[in-house]
């Protein structure tokens, strides 16, 4: 047998940065999907059929169909992501396979992203870039796209996890109120230290010029900002979702800035992703559209690259996950 005959077969379903892709390829028999696009459900079927790892992408459903395809000898599905909406982890705890993730490696940088799209559409940039590229900028002009002033408002911040309280950090430089919903209280310590006020929902909601949202998505929490929410909001607020798109109803967002009751919003995610050029969103002009790129800086992709190897080669050598999702897989006895 050769050296290579003997290395665990996985398979990689997107290029993902060096760092960790090259030990991926130097331990294993790796097949890569090496397109831009996900690969084809049928595809994808396929190709996991016997392997002993899968390193996976949010836009790859791994189910119960995707587990039976693989077979009874896969050892470990790692997640390039932080979060997994994408797998169904009792199932996988059910067969006894670890899901690994990528926890923490972003905060700060998604703390940026969702802070930038406060910024831009506050200030009307991508408005002001359009009207410049359509060469319509004759003089200046006392009355040309004003926007809201950001420093001394007040912003609302659902959910109060480890991004959430990034983002009380960059608002408290900017001087602002902040106020924060979760489920669980902060303690009076970080409150202090981050300068935020838990308030109810509707309260947040009255009270916010900027409302940004850090929260998962769960039944709870889909169209969390429906008709009703928005009708709740102060007129000219701003919402920015950097969480996930579901939790946002887009029908009443659209029909919100259309009216004119809201200012603008900022999207990193959206219901359905990717939102194609015809979704009516896109038309509005105070409504800033990104491609989930919350992440997307380099330093930030590369260690999420070497999380997702660590987990995957730990997996399929035996070894318990550094970054596991379902960690009570290891407290399952041992198969007979």
């Amino acid at each position: 047998m050769t050296e290579a005959a003997g290395r665990p077969r996985v398979l990689v379903t997107r290029r993902i940065p060096d760092a960790g892709l090259e030990r991926v390829l130097a331990a294993t028999r790796a097949d890569l999907w090496d397109d831009e696009l996900p690969p084809p459900r049928d595809e994808l079927l396929r190709r996991v059929a016997g392997v002993d790892g899968l390193l996976s992408l949010l836009t790859d459903q791994v189910d119960d169909e995707l587990l039976d395809a693989a077979g009874p000898q896969l050892k470990v599905v790692s997640n390039f992501a932080v979060g997994f909406d994408n797998v169904d982890v009792p199932a996988c705890t059910a067969r006894g396979i670890p899901v690994g993730n990528t926890p923490g490696v972003l905060t700060e940088t998604t703390a940026d992203l969702a802070f930038a799209l406060l910024m831009a559409v506050a200030r009307r940039l991508t408005e002001g870039y359009d009207y410049v590229r359509a060469d319509r900028w004759l003089t200046w002009g006392p009355m040309l796209l004003m926007g809201s002033d950001i420093h001394g408002g007040t912003l609302g911040i659902v959910g109060f996890g480890r991004i959430g309280r990034e983002m009380a950090k960059r608002g408290s430089g900017f001087g602002m109120r902040i106020l924060y919903h979760d489920v669980q209280r902060a303690t009076a310590e970080d409150e202090a230290a981050l300068r935020a006020e838990p308030a109810g929902l509707e309260t947040l909601l009255a009270e916010s010029d900027f409302i940004s949202l850090h929260t998962n998505l769960s039944p709870e929490t889909q169209h969390l900002l429906d008709a009703a929410a928005f009708r709740r909001m102060k007129r000219g607020a701003i919402v920015i979702n950097t969480s996930r798109g579901p939790v946002i109803d887009h029908d009443a967002l659209a029909e919100a800035l259309r009216s004119g009751h809201l200012g603008g919003a900022g999207l990193d995610v959206t219901e359905p992703e990717p939102m194609r050029a015809d979704h009516p969103l896109l038309s509005l002009p105070n409504c800033l559209v990104v491609p989930h790129i919350a992440s997307a800086s380099h330093a930030t992709r590369a260690r999420m690259a070497e999380m997702a190897a660590d987990n995957l080669l730990a997996g399929v050598a035996g070894e318990r996950l550094p970054t596991p999702v379902n960690p009570e897989v290891y407290d399952r006895p041992p198969a007979a």
